[in-house]
Parts: C-alpha cells; structure tokens; sequence
C-alpha cells in the first residue's frame, strides 16, 4: 500500500516536547532518561494498553521482532542503544505492517520509503535520546496500514480515557484536536428553533427542530465549536410515496415553441411575503425538556464528538416534529438552514417545546459553526454559505449541487441524476416530507402539501427542460459573491449523481471571494471518503476545523495543498495540485475526421447516425442500463447505425485531461426536434480503479474508546477493461444559445452547436486512445421516446477541445 498524509504538521522539537509531556508520553520519570533502551521501553510500555503487569508486558513485547532474528524483548534486554533499524522494524509492526507482505527486517528504511511514511531525523545508526523523541513523536502523527495515526489507534484502546473528566479544554497533538472528551458522557437534547418564514402559510412561523449532541464539559462553562449537518433525510422518509410520483421517461422528446426570452424575463426575484410576528417569551431556562436516543449520525461527525465538539442535526422545514412544507432547494429551504446557525449566534430564538414559549439558548456554543455533509447535506451547506450568515466558519460540501438545474437538467433536457431515472424535484419534496410520518400532524397539512407538490411539479416543467424562474430560485451560483466563510469541497469525478459541474461552478465562482478554498477529487462515485485507506481524510479535516473553529495557528491553510486528485491509474495515489479546471489551462483540438481523431484539418465529409432502435433492442436497452453502457462503448453492432465514434491513433505520451471538454459540431436534423448526447472515452487494456470502494475491514475504524465504529475502505483495482467512460454532456438541439432561450429547429438544416461536457481530471496512458461517441438518448439519463429522428454530422466544421495538464 501507499500512505499519503497532506495533514502532518511541520513541528519543531521544543513544541514536540511539550505535546508528549501534555498527552503524558514524557512525564518525570523518563524525561530526564540518558539510555536510550530505557527510554524507548518507558515509551513502549505506555503503548500497550492491554498490558497491566511486567510479565503481560513483556509477553507483548516477545511477539514484535526487533531484528530478523531477535524480539523486541530480547534486544531490550540486550541491546545497549536503540539503533535506527530496530526502531523502525518495530514502529512498521506498532502501524499494523506485516513483514511477509510489507517489508523486510533487513531493510525498514527502505519499506518506509516505499509506503511514503515519515523518518525521524538522524545523524548516526543509533538513535540520540532527543532523536528518539523526535522519532516517537513523528510515529504517533503517522498513518498506519488501517488508516488511523498511530496515535489514534491508540485512543481506541484507551490511552486518553484517564483525560475523562479531568479536563476543560480541547487537547492537540501535531495540530489536531485528540479525544480528551468522554463521549459516553455527551448530552443531548432538542431545541425548537423559530425560523423567520411561514412556508406553510398558517400564520406562524416554523419552528424547526434541531438535535444537539454536547461535550458533558460545556456543563462546567467549556464553549465549544459546532459542526451543523442540515440533513433532509434525518427524520425519516417517505420511499412509498415518492416511488408512486416518480415519471415515466420513455416518453418522446417533445418540439418546443420558440422564444426570445432574455434573463431578466426568467430571474427569480424574492416575493418579501409579509411575515408573522414572532412568538411571544414566557420565559427563559438552560435546561432542554426533550432528549434522544440516537440521532442519524454520520461518523466524520461522530469523529469529532469525543474531542470537544459539539454536534447539531436538523432536518428543515416540512420535516417530522418540524413546521413548514418542503420546497426541494429554495430561498425557504436556505431560511430554514440558516436558522439553526443564527440561533447558535443569539440572533434567532429557540423553545423547549413547541407550546409553552419558554427560551432556551445556545449559551454552551462558542459562536463558530462549520456545516458537514454529503449530497443534499452538502448542498444545504452550499446554500447556507452563499447568505454569508455571520458565525459561519466554513462548509465541507461533499458531492454537493451548486444548482438544482444541473443536478436535474442539462442543456435544455430533462436529465436523471445517475441511476434515479424519473426522479425530479416534487419526487424527492415528497420523499423528504416527514411529516406524513405523523399522521396527527399530517391531517392538519394534507390540504397544503398536495398544493405544493401540485405547484413544484408546474414550476420543473418536465415538458420542455428549459431554465426558468423555479430553477433561478434554486441557483446557487447568483449568490457565490456572499460567500465569506472557508470552503472544503469533496467531490467524485466518477458522480453522477451530483455530477463534476456543480463543484467545478462552486470552485472556479468563488477565486475571488478572499475566502480559503479546497477540494478533493477522488474516483468514486457518490460516496463519503473519511473512511478510506490511503488518504489521512479525517486528520485533514481535523487540522482544517482546529483551525477554523478553535482558532488555533496551526497552519491548516497552509499545510492543506489547494487541490488533491486521486490517480486514476494507481490504486492509493493521490497528488496535491496547485488549480483544477483552469481556463488558463492549455488545450489539444482535435478535428473529427471519419473514425478518427485527428490534430490536422480533416477532408469535407458528412456521417448519419439514427436515433431509433429495433422494439426488442429498445426494451432490452430499457431495463438493462448496464447492457446499453457497454455496448455503446464497444460499438456493437446493435448500435452501430445509432453513434459516431471517433478515435486518436495510440497516444505516444500520457495525456491528462484537466476541467472541461468541448464538442464543437455542425449537425442538423431531418425532424424539428433534437438532442445530442456525447461520452468521452479511455480505449486501452488495463486494470482501473472501481468506481465503489471495496470494504477491507467491517466496524474496523473507531472514533476513539468504545465508541462508534465505520468500515474500512478504499478503491481497489477491478479486473482489466478495454475501456473506460471518463465523462459526458448532453443538448437539446433547441438549446443551441442558452438553457432558457428556445429557438427552431429546422429540418435538415445544419447548425453549429458547442456543448460542454462535465470537467474532469484524468490521466490517459500511453498506448492508450482517447474516444468521442456523438449519439441521442442517454438510456440512463434523458428520456427514452425511440423516434425516429436522424442526424448528420459535417465533420470538417466539427472539433474536441481537450483542456491538458503539464507537470
């Protein structure tokens, strides 16, 4: 394997000291120590926790090997200093290394190189007693082969529970916060907090309920960071219902009237509703009445709990336990995500319950909030940072929606999010409406909510898939110049789902906000990566929350490089860049000539491709996405009349494709309708990284002592492929100006069209040949009319234009 840690902090010796005296490691009876054996024994022996005597201790010690032929118990005794070697033969075993598999006795240094982990300074064979130090204190900040520091192994056999109690502040060990806090001990209880909107028009404003998880400490006066999750799923769903509501999408594509619509004819504008007056206070407590069992948690949070954070879940409105209607992504959504951190701040009030009126404060919080999440977590945490609410610190948006028109159209089509064909924004209100989960409440409401599932279904207009006000209201991009809190993003360049645009807007729309920003872009799908082998994820996020939400001068910003890619040719590679999808970036053009890709100008030349397919293969294609993904890549011959294919001859060199892809092309139509979609492809033999990432350990990572546990996991090399799809776009031919402008398509008349494909970062090897294919229905993403519409391609006016990479 290969260890990549982007979070260690650069620590000189004096700070070493004084964190290994705070976390105990040196106390008074070995600081002062001149052996060097004894020295690195004292350090053993307060490593394995397990041990309670000398003679458990020293059975411990007899199953490490300290040379190839002499365990650790035998040189201890024997040996007069600790010798480079020996240390490090060791410390590979204490990070879970196995000597069959990962090095040899003989050579450690050599292993420890191979793996990327961090080698002490040292001027001799033998180690100083101030390089031992320094030795052990970089071993405690290393990764081990199950994806924790060694210190973090640590603590989930033990080693901090004697801070339990007996301490009122966070501790940092290399930057990052350790798990001083007992989180057997966190309180937890419910708050009412009051939103100021009425988004389900019953004269009062929404109280939203919020689920809060706190360090016992706060108790005796500790302020503490909050890390918010606005999570539409927390309580509960409606998967029933919202199945009954999902659309059909093998209907034909329909022909749009033409329009001259211009943006201000579309903009969405807030309508400043007149709003209810607040509640009046009958008085105010710092004791919640309403406490949970078990919140739906997400483990980056539960990381954070036992080292002095504190935690808040909140659904929204239209939830269960809450008021209001969902809206699926609109200014009332942001309001109500926004509301729980004002609140945290003193500037929205909050109740005990939702009847008595009495005022309950944040008064434990220390006013700094960071939001976490993934997918539509992620994109409430989008939203809530383009308001520029003050107490914000920064979002980590994992696989988030920028805007809900990419994340449900593309080029003037309605388009699935990856694998939910038929989904669209009322499916997913009424999945997210929890409410109904109560019937009591959900009698007074039925009325209201199949109104405003009524009128979401009217504002997406599955009709046409044009951008208009309701998809405006749900852009977050308008709003980017807001943003003034830090910005991590996390994002699959292999999602579609939430596909690659919607970060790529966020990451290149805010350069110039003066705000912090980084992403990380691995090769999965719509996944959460702090649990993985091969990246330090969660001590990255550590560093960037010490610093964020602690205040702490740990250099995060600094530390943390702006961009990290994962490789998609090495399994457990990932390199730090300085920019991604740059417009700066240089580019190939590639002209389009017959079946090939070509950098010369191509000879005038037309080809024809058509849309519909025989019945049979039309179902099969149908109900077997899979089956349609292949073999429309491996140009069967079922579809050999329904695509183009072009291709580059072998690359002579590697390429690497660096943000967003451009097909040029001039095409007609022999009907008054259209669409074009496009795949970019990897032709070439090799084994490439799944797209899911393989589980290596079941429960196999803890957050600390006895406490919560996830599954290990990482991308692992599946078998070898002829080809890979690196990324796609998709127009409709009516589309050709923008998203909301509708112009005519005439029959057999050519028309330029230029068409972005989703940004990516990928490396292609040499041997390898990039493909384009140019064919209609996505059977994955548009609709599925299988008409009989044909198109011509004039290749001498077409063009790729790849954007590259160069080290």
């Amino acid at each position: 394997m290969k260890n990549n840690q982007f979070a260690i902090r650069p620590t000189d010796f004096k700070t070493q000291l004084s964190e290994l005296r705070e976390i105990q490691f040196l106390d008074q009876d070995n600081e002062s120590e001149t052996d060097t054996i004894k020295l690195w024994k004292s350090f053993l022996s307060k490593s394995f926790l397990e041990a309670q005597t000398s003679s458990v201790l020293e059975e411990k010690l007899q199953t490490y090997m300290a040379t190839s032929d002499m365990n650790l118990d035998e040189y201890l005794d024997s040996a007069t200093n600790v010798t480079v070697e020996a240390f490090y033969n060791v410390a590979l075993q204490l990070l879970k290394f196995n000597p069959d598999v990962d090095f040899s006795f003989d050579a450690p240094l050599a292993a420890m190189k191979k793996i990327q982990l961090l080698v002490a300074d040292h001027q001799k064979d033998t180690f100083t007693t101030d390089e031992l130090k320094s030795a052990w204190y970089w071993l405690l900040a290393t990764h081990n082969k199950t994806g924790q520091t060694f210190i973090d192994s640590l603590a989930t056999k033990g080693y901090f529970t004697r801070f339990y109690g007996k301490i009122n502040k966070p501790m940092l060990f290399n930057g990052k916060t350790l798990p001083v806090f007992d989180p057997h001990q966190l309180i937890r209880e419910v708050v009412y907090v009051e939103s100021p909107q009425d988004s389900d028009h019953d004269g009062k404003r929404d109280l939203l309920k919020a689920e809060i998880l706190r360090p016992k400490e706060t108790e005796n006066g500790l302020k503490v960071p909050v890390l918010y999750t606005a999570s539409p799923y927390n309580q509960g769903t409606n998967d029933e219902t919202g199945e009954k509501l999902t659309h059909d999408v093998n209907v034909p594509l329909k022909h749009k009237q033409p329009n001259d619509l211009k943006y201000s004819d579309i903009e969405y504008n807030d309508p400043k509703t007149p709003l209810p007056k607040a509640r009046n206070i009958n008085g105010q407590t710092k004791h919640a009445e309403e406490t949970f069992s078990r919140e739906s948690s997400y483990t980056m949070n539960d990381y954070f709990l036992a080292r002095g954070f504190a935690v808040i879940y909140m659904a929204g409105i239209g939830t269960k336990d809450s008021d209001g209607l969902r809206t699926t992504g609109d200014p009332e959504e942001t309001t109500s995500t926004i509301s729980i951190i004002k609140w945290l701040t003193g500037q929205l009030p909050a109740f005990t319950n939702r009847t008595d009126n009495i005022q309950i404060t944040a008064w434990w919080s220390n006013q700094k909030v960071a939001m976490t999440g993934r997918s539509y977590l992620g994109t409430l945490a989008t939203a809530a940072a383009t308001t520029g609410v003050t107490g914000l610190k920064t979002v980590i948006s994992e696989a988030a929606i920028s805007s809900w028109y990419d994340y449900y159209r593309d080029g003037g089509l309605v388009i699935a999010p990856g694998g939910f064909p038929g989904e669209d924004a009322d499916v997913l209100a009424e999945e997210t409406f929890s409410r109904r989960l109560q019937p009591g409440d959900f009698h007074k409401i039925k009325d209201e909510w199949n109104e405003q599932i009524k009128d979401i279904y009217q504002g997406e207009d599955r009709n046409s898939g044009d951008y208009n006000t309701f998809w405006d209201a749900r852009n977050y991009h308008k709003n980017f110049k807001n943003i003034t809190a830090d910005v991590f993003m996390v994002h699959g360049l292999n999602d579609w789902n939430v596909k690659p645009r919607n970060v790529e807007r966020l990451w290149n729309g805010i350069k110039h906000n003066g705000v912090t920003q980084k992403i990380i872009l691995h090769q999965g799908q719509h996944i959460y990566i702090n649990a993985f082998r091969s990246i330090d994820y969660s001590d990255i996020i550590n560093l960037w929350l010490t610093h964020e939400l602690l205040g702490v001068d740990n250099h995060a910003k600094e530390i943390i490089p702006n961009v990290i890619v994962q490789d998609n040719t090495k399994p457990e590679t990932w390199t730090a860049y300085k920019d991604w999808a740059s417009a700066e970036n240089e580019q190939v053009n590639y002209n389009l000539s017959a079946d090939k890709l070509v950098t010369e100008k191509s000879p005038k030349a037309t080809h024809t491709f058509t849309d519909q397919l025989p019945e049979n293969v039309f179902n099969l294609y149908r109900d077997h996405n899979d089956t349609w993904e292949h073999d429309l890549i491996a140009t069967d011959t079922k579809l050999a009349n329904n695509q183009l294919t072009f291709k580059t001859d072998a690359l002579a060199d590697d390429l690497t494709i660096n943000g967003k892809t451009t097909v040029n092309l001039k095409v007609s139509s022999n009907e008054n309708i259209g669409l074009l979609s496009f795949q970019l492809i990897d032709y070439g033999k090799a084994k490439r990284l799944n797209v899911s990432p393989s589980i290596l350990g079941k429960n196999a990572l803890a957050g600390t002592y006895d406490w919560r546990e996830d599954d290990l996991r990482e991308f692992t090399a599946g078998k070898e492929t002829p080809f890979k799809m690196i990324t796609k776009g998709h127009l409709n031919l009516q589309n050709r100006e923008n998203n909301y402008k509708v112009d005519e398509l005439k029959p057999n008349v050519f028309y330029n069209v230029s068409v972005e494909l989703q940004p990516t970062f990928y490396k292609l090897l040499k041997g390898h040949q990039l493909g384009l294919i140019v064919y209609a229905t996505d059977f994955g993403m548009t609709v599925r009319g299988n008409q009989n519409i044909e198109y011509t391609v004039q290749l001498d006016d077409s063009s790729l234009i790849v954007p590259t990479h160069t080290n």
